[in-house]
């Protein structure tokens, strides 16, 4: 049964990386991350994945996931979580095993056992949320997600451009509070209630949705995502171990562009309905001297302008690295002064469909611009 496998520290933080450059600046904090990933080795666990063709096609499958704002105001610590609890008077019941008891909720609604998990998104934290989900509850994961990055909203996913639904779901948060969403009227408002649901709990929540066969997860899928993620996390390590570039070896790894680099000047942003939307600008720097490189994002970076003209947009990737080390920069973290180097991806393919652009490109966000595919900018 082919599997990759984290048996180390080293190997846990290698993963974040790659899973923080796939992140396009949301995703969850490395942080966070890394706590889930180092209680499970000290548990003894085995933290492993599957390839998709090792799942039964009538074998039961799910996914879970956070919904909310990425901000520096929502805690990504058990540290941070027992500090928010006690400002707003709240007991914590589940703390960061919510998402567990969310698929147990399912699976009491459902009548059913869920047997295989399925991450939704690649990020440091969000990607990592169903890996040991699964692991602690004894199922295995597969090697893949239902984006290829992370987004911002459930419409930007494989599973909702081939018309799946997410329903039934259950939402739990820390506290231990918990609803189960029967339906909902459309993807947009299952969504907003997601959303409004985290700003009540003080900033995030959990669920467990979208159950599928194994054949119809297969389908659907985009394959192999979480070992990529482990790729490229240790090109950017060895590279930078080894005296060479790391911005370049992600590059590489990822058959990628470099877009910018330069130095942070300015960040705006706000917490506008339960994500964190604003606008990173960057002063060029070497070949990009006198430019400037603005990059709007919605929890992940979305649209981007070099002099006042549109660029790369989603759904293609846009990343944000340490110039320096090749590591990714989530939007919670990045303030002026960072030197970084914007690396451009290409988007899985069902995203540049006509349904996929609807909902994943620039003028769902609001802006008056065509979508270019980054080949055709960057040749």
């Amino acid at each position: 049964m082919p599997y990759r496998k984290l048996e180390t520290e080293q190997d846990c933080i290698d993963f974040l990386r790659g899973l923080l450059f796939f992140g396009t600046g949301g995703g969850g904090s490395e942080i966070w991350g890394l706590e889930m990933l180092s209680e499970l080795l000290k548990e003894g666990y085995n933290i492993e994945w599957i390839d998709i063709n090792d799942v039964s096609d009538d074998a039961l499958t799910c996914t879970t996931y956070g919904t909310g704002s990425i901000s520096e105001e929502v805690p990504d610590t058990t540290e941070g979580i027992e500090a928010l609890a006690k400002m707003k008077g709240v007991p914590i019941r589940f703390g960061h095993l919510a998402v567990d008891y969310a698929v147990k909720e399912l699976e009491e609604y459902i009548g059913k056992k869920i047997e295989v998990m399925v991450p939704v998104e690649l990020g440091a934290g969000n990607s990592v949320v169903p890996l040991a989900t699964g692991i602690r509850l004894g199922m295995p994961v597969v090697d893949g997600d239902y984006g290829g990055r992370a987004y911002p909203e459930e419409m930007q996913c494989t599973l909702f451009l081939n018309d799946i639904p997410p329903f039934p779901l259950t939402i739990v948060d820390w506290w231990g509070d918990v609803m189960i969403l029967k339906e909902a009227v459309s993807s947009a408002m299952m969504e907003r209630i997601g959303k409004m649901v985290s700003i009540a709990a003080y900033g995030s929540a959990f669920c467990a949705a979208s159950l599928l066969d194994g054949r119809t997860m297969k389908e659907t899928v985009v394959p192999g995502t979480l070992s990529k993620s482990l790729e490229v996390g240790r090109a950017i390590r060895i590279a930078a171990e080894e005296g060479d570039d790391p911005v370049q070896a992600a590059i590489d790894v990822t058959d990628g562009w470099l877009l910018f680099e330069g130095k942070v000047t300015n960040k705006e942003w706000s917490d506008i309905e339960g994500c964190m939307v604003g606008k990173t600008s960057i002063s060029g720097s070497n070949q990009y001297q006198g430019k400037t490189m603005e990059v709007w994002f919605k929890n992940e970076n979305q649209v981007t302008w070099i002099d006042g003209n549109p660029f790369v947009c989603s759904p293609d990737l846009v990343t944000i690295v340490d110039k320096n080390t090749g590591i990714g920069i989530t939007n919670t973290d990045i303030d002026a002064g960072h030197e970084v180097a914007v690396i451009g991806v290409k988007c899985h393919q069902i995203f540049r469909t006509p349904k996929g652009l609807d909902w994943c490109g620039p003028r769902y966000y609001g802006f008056d611009i065509d979508y270019v595919p980054i080949e055709e900018i960057l040749g």
